[in-house]
């Protein structure tokens, strides 16, 4: 049996930089667990956008932090997760996303996120492959970019062990204890690590955890698509603004001369899926040949499918866990960004910390994302960001 200041429970994006965190901010031995390899389930498989422009004033505050996050890395720590400002487009098909457009820039705008509304001509002169005939419109944010999933997981890594945190792979969690109300200790199959701080940043896997002293969370995991095309001269001598058609759930940016695009279905049954399904791929490309005419007829150079973490309201979860009876667990604290590992992880990070550490953060008001914001049924009592990737309603 061991001790620990704090120990994290898994490895990805998020509990990868809260280590790194946590570290800065003092805390003494720092354990990171994860049951299989770090960065090897969603954060390797991601897209890497990076967008400020978020449908919530909550969405809006973790994509503008991660996003300064990303820019200062390579003065923090040496390394960095080549984050690049490429421009963000998000389209609007419909007069209701036209009107909800406006609305959402207003927002933005009022915290300090530089996004403007832009007619089709304009985004064309934006992004020149753009069909302008398609869009009635679109919002625009010059800052938003994108990082290297990769390269995210190996800064991380380097971070960690510059910073002095202790990261044990293949290490499963096989239980939580618990002792009047508050968190003493993690289990594994080989050790016992005696500790009152617990993050649980366990991606699609936090149900599980949390469930190890109470009650579930809703989260859900999600197959999302991801394709790369072959090379193109007309896509790499023109500007390529990364682009998302919510309603269709697509988004696209360029990637080695060629075009990155994914798509995820709501119609799918949710849990663990990573075989890649023909039919998505057809439907992804037809929607992208209709925006981007150059695309069509491109092959692919490469494609893969993840599992994502996603909740009903496509908010995170940051707050305590929460036992039988629904109380909170002191010492106990969830970090789920709900499937915007690489656009919020860093920012849920850093909340995720300072509730551990310090029980309170400055990056945004967390106060209504906790756990008890979910009723028996897993609904929550928040309105739905609507600038997310279409996933099923329910968990499953």
């Amino acid at each position: 049996m061991s001790s620990a200041d704090l120990v994290i429970v898994g490895a990805g994006t998020v509990g990868g930089w809260a280590a790194v965190m946590a570290r800065e901010d003092g805390a003494g031995r720092v354990v990171v667990l994860e049951g299989a390899l770090a960065g090897h389930g969603a954060s390797q498989r991601a897209a890497g956008m990076v967008r400020t422009q978020g449908g919530t004033p909550t969405a809006v505050d973790l994509g503008r932090f991660t996003a300064e996050f990303y820019r200062d890395q390579q003065r923090r720590y040496g390394i960095d997760s080549d984050f690049r400002e490429l421009g963000y487009l998000i389209v609007a098909t419909t007069d209701a996303e036209v009107r909800a457009a406006h609305e959402r820039v207003a927002m933005q705008r009022e915290r300090g996120v530089d996004s403007r509304w832009v007619t089709p001509s304009e985004a064309t002169a934006i992004m020149p492959l753009l069909d302008g005939d398609r869009i009635l419109g679109a919002t625009y944010c010059a800052q938003d970019g994108a990082i290297d999933p990769p390269r995210n997981v190996a800064a991380y890594l380097v971070a960690m062990r510059a910073k002095g945190a202790e990261l044990y792979e293949r290490c499963q969690v096989t239980g939580l204890r618990v002792q009047g109300g508050r968190v003493t200790g993690v289990q594994t199959a080989g050790s016992v690590i005696a500790t009152d701080r617990v993050i649980l940043a366990g991606g699609v896997g936090q149900p599980a955890l949390a469930a190890m002293v109470g009650r579930r969370v809703p989260v859900g995991g999600a197959r999302h698509h991801v394709f790369v095309t072959s090379p193109s001269r007309a896509l790499s001598q023109q500007p390529a603004s990364m682009g998302f058609d919510v309603t269709a759930g697509l988004y696209w940016r360029e990637e080695e001369d060629g075009l990155l695009f994914g798509i995820s279905d709501p119609e799918e049954v949710p849990g663990e899926a990573r075989a890649i399904d023909p039919e998505a791929q057809h439907r992804a490309r037809g929607r992208l040949g209709e925006l981007i005419p150059a695309s069509r007829g491109l092959g692919l150079r490469k494609a893969w499918a993840a599992t994502i973490d996603y909740t009903p309201d496509h908010l995170p979860i940051l707050g305590p866990a929460l036992g039988p009876e629904g109380e909170p667990i002191e010492g106990l604290t969830l970090a789920s960004a709900a499937g915007h590992g690489m656009m919020w992880g860093p920012a849920v990070a850093r909340v995720g910390v300072d509730l551990a550490l310090h029980g309170a953060t400055l990056v945004t008001d967390v106060s209504f994302l906790g756990a008890d914001r979910f009723d028996a049924q897993g609904r929550s009592r928040l309105p739905a960001d609507p600038i997310a990737l279409p996933f099923p309603e329910a968990v499953g």
